[in-house]
């Protein structure tokens, strides 16, 4: 750089151009002779003072006396002062070179030149363009293209802020990169017209960044005490490391591309500390961090083994951890364990409490679904029918759902005892040992419901030893649940057509079974405290104890009959085979359709045939409309069971067969009543008398046949108006 006056134009490069160089395969090793400081400066290598020591020409220096009489080293044939030098930079003294506008002086303008060619580039990156001044203009300019600069005005001392370079007093522009030619220049605006308070002078330089901190003072004596510097980029070569085939740095280094554009620099690999350029021990030597025990890099409780590279840290005995400085260091394991138990017994309240509150939320949500099931399967409806028979001590117990499932084993298949159309009945044991009976219906509908109900408000009625006892029952499932006495030997239907062991009845159980059954009817309609209809009467509806003790059960359909009413308008529900055909045409409910259905059971235990057999003719596939017509065209020998007829007195098998005829006589008015039944069963039982029967009984029956007009004889006209009907009708013969 060179200052000069008056014209501008006349400028001299401040240094010659250097010499580059072209890198060999192996570093040059300095000799032993060469001078590695100058004055209080280091001088490292590649560079160096005097012949042959450095890397190349480029990179040898001379070691001179400034004008402050002390040794300095200084870019070869120039002016420039090195002031220090590290890998990739190298910083310079630039306070002689800053240009300069007095209003009452010379006009000084200033250039920095390096060679193009050179291993030096001005710093972008670490250097600033600064101007100080008032009505200032600066500028800066390569010996190309490139202008810029910045502005910086002050009206007075008040307005300039001290550390502020941002426009009053003080202004900033940034250094294009890769420059090696740059020109400085500054001027005034106004000619100072508006300076009041500061000297008439601007100045321009280039500063390392951070390297100069404007104050107010500097607009009056800046000169008198600029210090200032700025830095140089330098790289090795004009290569970049890709494009290099041989090693070019020391050992334990590698290479890296400079932040100049071109060329290459080399840095010591981690754990190592030297000089990169060299082999040997002046080269990158492994970094024993252990020496300096002050700084040592592990905490103070660890020991401190250095490695090549790198160190470890080892933790005494009973610790464990890194045991570095700025890691995890070391913890005595009792506090592991501590920190490891405290966020487990942390985790383990917080899982506990979590399910606590879940366990809760699940009980309450429980509680409110039992109330709605209780609700939705008719527990107010039972509850005031309960209300009204206080002080009972027969009265059905409200079982809970967890007793229920108890009792079942949570509903173990193993506990089933039968299916049927509208559930599962399951072998239960209580509280109280007691051996119990479960009828879990399936999902139900509104009317399912409502004759489940139905069901226990009639048993609740009920009072008889040959029906069926209802214990209790469940309402807080989504299907409702019934609890009768178990009965162990199973249905009459199932001794009848399924016997699987071999045991038969024989016919005198057979005659007391439809004695005690005809009894139960005969008590529900005209003993108990309201006449109850069954409307289900079957062979599957009549349990049977260990003593073949007859148990009739299933009340689902059955219904309660005011005392002032004989019959009630009902949809016709039953079990095919079994329904009267007068409550099938007329929908009118009466004692009698009870009646019909009972004959049909009286048939089977004669007959020991099924209500309804396909095996039969179509004509004859009703078992009631068979034995009807049999009576009349055969004798009895013909169609009733062979067992029966080697075990009964015929006479007495004529007065069943007349009873059973009677009750199923197609007009209800004909039949007789469920009372008069069970009295002439009981005679015929107790005496082994017949019913009266005036004439021939075969003919007798055939006349009575033909008078019964107003309801079809056969079967298949009766099913086909049910249909037309849409009545429902229940076809399980089971």
């Amino acid at each position: 750089m060179e200052d000069h006056e008056a014209n501008p134009s006349r400028s001299l490069p401040l240094f010659l151009v250097f010499l580059f160089f072209a890198p060999s395969k192996t570093n040059s090793i300095p000799s032993t002779n060469c001078d590695e400081t100058c004055g209080q400066t280091e001088i490292p290598f590649p560079f160096s003072i005097g012949h042959g020591c450095a890397l190349s020409p480029a990179f040898q220096l001379s070691c001179n006396t400034t004008s402050h009489s002390i040794q300095a080293p200084f870019l070869p044939d120039t002016q420039l002062q090195v002031l220090s030098i590290s890998n990739g930079q190298l910083r310079i003294n630039s306070t002689p070179y800053i240009a300069q506008d007095c209003l009452d002086s010379s006009h000084h303008v200033a250039q920095i030149s390096l060679p193009e060619t050179g291993p030096f580039t001005i710093s972008d990156s670490s250097n600033v363009f600064t101007a100080i001044g008032c009505d200032t203009v600066a500028v800066i300019t390569d010996d190309k293209s490139f202008t810029s600069g910045c502005v910086s005005l002050c009206g007075s001392q008040s307005s300039v802020t001290n550390g502020s370079c941002s426009g009053i007093g003080c202004c900033e522009s940034a250094i294009p990169k890769g420059k090696t030619h740059l020109g400085l220049g500054t001027n005034s605006i106004n000619g100072y017209k508006n300076v009041s308070d500061f000297d008439k002078c601007s100045y321009a330089f280039v500063v390392e960044k951070r390297g100069f901190s404007f104050v107010e003072r500097d607009l009056r004596d800046f000169v008198e005490r600029a210090e200032i510097a700025m830095n140089l980029d330098w790289s090795v070569g004009d290569e970049s490391c890709s494009t290099i085939d041989f090693n070019v740095c020391g050992g334990n280094s590698f290479c890296v591309d400079s932040v100049r554009g071109r060329g290459y620099l080399c840095n010591c690999s981690d754990g190592y500390h030297g000089n990169p350029y060299l082999n040997g021990s002046k080269g990158c030597q492994d970094v024993d961090e252990c020496v300096d025990i002050k700084n040592s890099p592990c905490v103070r409780a660890a020991r401190c083994l250095n490695k090549v590279p790198g160190f470890s840290c080892i933790c005494p005995f009973g610790s464990t951890g890194d045991g570095r400085l700025h890691g995890s260091g070391c913890k005595k394991i009792y506090q592991v364990i501590e920190a490891v138990l405290g966020t487990g017994l942390g985790l383990g309240i917080l899982l506990l409490c979590g399910l606590w509150f879940y366990c809760a939320l699940k009980k309450r949500t429980m509680m409110k679904l039992k109330e709605q099931y209780f609700r939705q399967n008719g527990g107010l409806m039972l509850k005031q029918q309960i209300s009204s028979c206080e002080g009972r001590t027969d009265y059905p117990k409200i079982f809970s759902l967890e007793e229920v499932k108890q009792a079942t084993q949570n509903y173990n298949e193993s506990r089933i005892i039968g299916r049927g159309g509208f559930g599962t009945v399951y072998k239960g044991i209580v509280k109280d040992g007691i051996v119990v009976a479960i009828k879990r219906s399936k999902v139900m509908n509104q009317n399912q419901i409502d004759q489940f109900i139905n069901e226990i408000i009639i048993l609740m009625q009920i009072n008889h030893r040959n029906v069926v006892k209802l214990l209790g029952c469940c309402l807080e499932s989504e299907v409702p649940m019934l609890v009768y006495e178990f009965i162990s030997n199973g249905t009459l239907h199932q001794h009848i057509h399924e016997n699987t062991t071999g045991a038969r009845i024989p016919w005198q159980d057979r005659l007391r079974i439809a004695v005690e059954t005809a009894e139960a009817l005969s008590y529900l309609h005209s003993a108990a405290s309201m006449p109850i209809y069954h409307r289900d009467v079957k062979s599957s509806n009549i349990l049977l104890d260990d003593n073949y003790t007859a148990k009739v059960a299933d009340f689902g359909l059955s219904r309660l009959v005011p005392l002032d009413q004989t019959q009630v308008p009902t949809l016709v529900q039953g079990t095919f085979g079994y329904l009267d055909p007068e409550y099938f045409h007329t929908s009118q409910l009466t004692e009698k359709s009870d009646v019909y259905s009972f004959g049909v059971v009286l048939v089977e235990l004669l007959t020991g045939q099924k209500p309804v057999s396909l095996e039969r003719s179509q004509e004859e596939s009703n078992l009631a409309m068979y034995f009807l017509s049999s009576l009349s065209s055969k004798d009895l020998a013909e169609f009733l069971d062979k067992n029966v007829l080697s075990e009964a007195n015929i006479d007495e098998l004529r007065a069943v067969a007349e009873l059973a005829r009677r009750c199923l006589l197609l007009r209800s008015d004909k039949r007789p009543t469920m009372k008069e039944v069970a009295q002439e069963l009981a005679l015929i039982a107790c005496c082994g008398k017949q019913s009266q029967v005036r004439g021939d009984g075969r003919n007798q029956t055939l006349e009575i046949l033909e008078r019964q007009t107003p309801f079809p004889v056969d079967l298949m006209a009766t099913i086909d108006s049910a249909n037309e009907m849409d009545m429902s009708l229940d076809f399980d013969d089971e």
